[in-house]
């Protein structure tokens, strides 16, 4: 018997919507990495898009085991916190040392150091 038959309908619905839209989202971060002109503009699109994505993909999962197993199942939000925690941190990482290579180089568009 195929489990997906075993939803109510509303809650596939839900979960159907949940994920078309994080999926969405996911995509449009992908395509604002490809269009976008310089290094600096392309980091910011997919993490933007990939968080309220990520999110909503994990809201769907979280929903759809919840309601097969008939108990919360939280063990999606451990990959939401290891997301949210690395996604920024490795991001700011990449810009820094970029940032860096470019002052280096003597790239003209990139602002220089503030001395304080």
């Amino acid at each position: 018997m195929n489990a997906a038959a075993d939803l109510p309908l509303p809650v596939a619905i839900v979960i159907s919507a949940c994920l078309l839209a994080g999926a969405g989202l996911a995509l449009t971060g992908a395509i604002g990495f490809v269009r976008m002109a310089t290094f600096y503009q392309r980091v910011h699109a997919p993490t933007l898009g990939s968080s309220l994505g990520m999110v909503l993909i994990l809201a769907s999962s979280i929903l759809y085991f919840s309601v097969q197993r008939g108990a919360l199942v939280f063990h999606e939000i451990l990959i939401a916190v290891f997301l949210t925690l690395t996604t920024p941190i490795s991001l700011m990482l990449v810009v820094r040392a970029a940032l860096s290579r470019d002052r280096h180089e003597g790239d003209l568009s990139v602002p220089p150091v503030e001395k304080t």
